[in-house]
């Protein structure tokens, strides 16, 4: 494979930058719309070749939409390209693939239990009976022959969350989750979790927080992730007898 040239990875990034300063500089929101291509070239002095390839590169990370036909807009600035990323790497790197998880399910408790208190106190009723139904579903499915069990297990925990107001924390969390799921079961020797037992974790969390028991609900949430990590370990140790 040919390489590119220094100067021209330098301009391209140059352009790339030129186009995050200006959405930055006019306080642009996701939807607004950018500056027509020959703009944008006069705007940043750059070839038109340079400014598609950046809007291209933008594009990938979400920072840009491109709709053919109508123009380049600021896009929804979501996580898509921190999923694959990390989801490529847990599949990529067989050595890795038990830390990746690890780590993600660290990230995952971190940001429930760190936020406990203010998750307990700012459930609503109408989400509790939401987080309840959700249950519900997981208990009426079966996790193994379809993705109603999954959807519930995702829906779970994006409300679980969602009462705190604060975005990020909402995409990361999710981002997280949809790496796990995806890089999970294709982990040697990594086994699905008891339904019977991630059911009752997860309507042991909803009773401790319709309860407004604090330490109830961290400790709900430390049974829930308690199996997941015994899987990981037990896959860890496959690994090292393999090796």
């Amino acid at each position: 494979m040919s390489g590119t040239r220094p100067g021209r990875q330098l301009l391209r990034q140059e352009v790339v930058d030129g186009i995050k300063r200006y959405i930055l500089e006019e306080k642009l929101r996701p939807g607004d719309s950018l500056p027509t291509e020959p703009a944008l070239c006069e705007a940043l002095g750059a070839s038109r070749s340079s400014v598609r390839e950046a809007v291209k590169i933008l594009n990938a990370l979400d920072i840009v939409e491109v709709r053919h036909g109508h123009g380049t807009y600021v896009g929804r600035l979501s996580l898509s390209a921190l999923v694959e990323s990390l989801t490529f790497r847990g599949l990529l790197s067989p050595d890795d693939d038990v830390q990746v998880l690890a780590d993600l399910v660290d990230v995952r408790e971190l940001f429930e239990r760190g936020m406990a208190d203010r998750i307990v106190s700012l459930l609503a009723p109408e989400q509790l009976d939401a987080l309840d139904g959700l249950v519900a579903t997981m208990r009426e499915t079966d996790a193994r022959d379809g993705t109603g069990f999954v959807e519930a297990d995702r829906a779970f925990h994006a409300l679980l969350v969602a009462p705190l107001g604060n975005n990020l924390i909402g995409q990361l969390s999710m981002a997280f989750w949809d790496v796990y799921a995806i890089v999970a079961p294709h982990l040697n020797g990594f086994t699905h979790a008891d339904e019977t037992a991630t059911v009752a974790a997860h309507q042991n969390i909803v009773d401790a927080a319709r309860a407004g028991d604090i330490p109830a609900f961290i400790t709900s949430l430390s049974e829930h992730y308690a199996p997941v990590r015994c899987r990981i370990s037990e896959a860890r140790a496959r690994e090292d007898h393999q090796s």
